[in-house]
């Protein structure tokens, strides 16, 4: 508009000939402004493509389709397609998402993605009815009642579990190594996800566990920490942080609990991006992490010993985004020692930006990095010991199983993985044997006795061997791409 405006006495041939030269100069501007501007500005030919289809689906298709269903559905396809973690929400999905960092929303409890147009299990949240009734991080939704997954959006699907509370669903779900599909009926709940879980599981050690990372989730790590220092009557003998099954959530919340055990300007996370904003130094300082900075500093009243308090930290495959950054810190700078498996891999910074309509996109916009550089992307932090939880690692997966996962800039351009066909042949087979069902198990109690890794936790902080597990050759192959 600007340039019609500028040029207004020129003639038609004189605008084409200047809109030539400005697209050629802007083309050629310096490398930083070309990265931030999509090249071709306007790729005319697609642009033309897509009125083609968008003008052939509104004569031609067997039943009429509004323009806004069209212009949502490409929206979605376009960011779905950059990777597993860039979405489009609606304005309920929207709305959703704020109450699911405020810590309640209502739902079954399931962290998803899609892969292979079926809806894959991230990780169940904790005191859930799909935690409950025993879901599994790496399960795959086939169906939603008697409604095939395939086809669907990841939106329409989470549309469809989260319903109104109390009232029920049938889950179809497809397990590695079961020959057959499970069916699970769960009832719908509010789910109010208490972020942080403590208790002094005998004089002198304590033990908290991050179910998923909120607005206030440092804060309430505080003050979980001050409670049990109160109770135990003293400095604690050791710490156990668990951070399994935690799907992340919120950077300041990572940074927050980082923060209650790393002195203060302890390099904890930094991002890197295209976009300016992108590129962040996260470290231990109330600006990082408390609403209102040093005024509302929650970390400086926990009892000083708890810097060094010997400590470790319980990951698995479930524990993605945030929890990695958590695990990765605490690692890098030899604060904790890490037991459990191979956590997921998400190693990507993912941007809300709300939009005029009442929408928003979820996008990914920037890598983090742990203190020592490490990309944790589609690579995950590999544990100091190797302990499983003695239920079958099989079903376990990662970041770099999903189809367009991001590459992890430390290895070689190769582009994203190919598509695992895996889940496609599993679907197949799972047809012949709808009828028959598969049962789901119950999940083992967080810090109960037949917790395998807690034990080992505690054998660790006591002085006494830890146990460990055979480490897999796959979890290697992958580790060493």
């Amino acid at each position: 508009m600007q340039v019609k405006n500028k040029y207004q006495g020129f003639t038609k041939i004189g605008l084409v000939f200047a809109g030539l030269i400005v697209g050629l100069m802007l083309s050629m501007t310096y490398s930083a402004v070309a990265e931030k501007m999509v090249k071709p500005q306007l790729p005319i030919e697609d642009l033309r493509a897509f009125a083609e289809v968008f003008g052939k689906i509104k004569s031609d298709y067997v039943e009429p389709v509004e323009d806004k269903k069209l212009i949502s559905e490409a929206i979605s396809g376009m960011l779905t397609g950059l990777d597993p973690h860039s979405t489009y929400m609606d304005v309920d999905a929207f709305k959703d998402m704020q109450a699911a960092t405020q810590g309640e929303f209502g739902g079954l409890g399931i962290e998803v993605g899609m892969e292979d147009g079926l809806v894959k299990v991230i990780s169940p949240i904790e005191d859930s009815p799909a935690y409950a009734a025993g879901i599994k991080s790496g399960d795959l939704i086939m169906k939603l009642d008697e409604k095939l997954v395939k086809g669907m959006t990841l939106n329409d699907a989470v549309k469809i579990m989260r319903g109104k509370p109390d009232t029920p669903i049938n889950l179809t779900i497809l397990r590695k190594n079961e020959a057959k599909p499970l069916l699970v009926t769960l009832v719908r709940a509010i789910i109010k996800n208490k972020s942080v879980k403590y208790k002094l599981t005998e004089p002198g050690f304590a033990y908290a566990r991050v179910t998923q990372f909120q607005e206030h989730t440092g804060e309430d790590l505080a003050k979980a920490i001050n409670t049990m220092h109160t109770e135990n009557k003293g400095p604690f003998k050791g710490f156990v942080l668990d951070l399994r099954n935690d799907p992340g959530g919120l950077l300041n919340g990572a940074v927050g609990v980082s923060a209650a055990f790393l002195p203060k300007d302890t390099l904890v996370v930094y991002t890197e991006g295209r976009a300016p904003d992108s590129k962040m130094n996260l470290t231990v300082n109330p600006e990082n992490y408390a609403r209102g900075g040093a005024a509302n500093d929650y970390i400086r009243d926990i009892p000083a010993d708890l810097k060094s308090v010997p400590m470790v930290v319980l990951i698995n495959a479930g524990s993605a985004s945030a929890s990695e950054i958590v695990a990765g810190a605490l690692q890098d700078h030899k604060r904790a020692t890490l037991i459990g498996v191979r956590s997921f891999g998400k190693g990507s910074v993912q941007t809300i930006m709300p939009m005029n309509n009442g929408a928003a996109i979820k996008l990914t916009t920037a890598r983090y990095f742990t203190p020592k550089g490490r990309s944790i992307q589609a690579k995950g932090i590999e544990p100091d010991y190797y302990v499983e939880d003695g239920t079958d690692q099989s079903n376990n997966i990662h970041e770099a199983d999903l189809s367009r996962h991001l590459s992890n800039p430390k290895d070689a351009p190769s582009g994203s993985a190919k598509p695992d066909n895996s889940a496609a042949a599993a679907a197949a087979k799972a047809k012949l044997n709808e009828k028959k069902f598969a049962e789901a198990s119950a999940p083992i109690e967080p810090a109960s006795k037949e917790d395998l890794q807690f034990a080992q936790a505690m054998n660790f902080l006591k002085g006494k061997p830890v146990i460990q597990s055979e480490t897999p050759k796959v979890e290697a192959a992958v580790n060493t791409k």
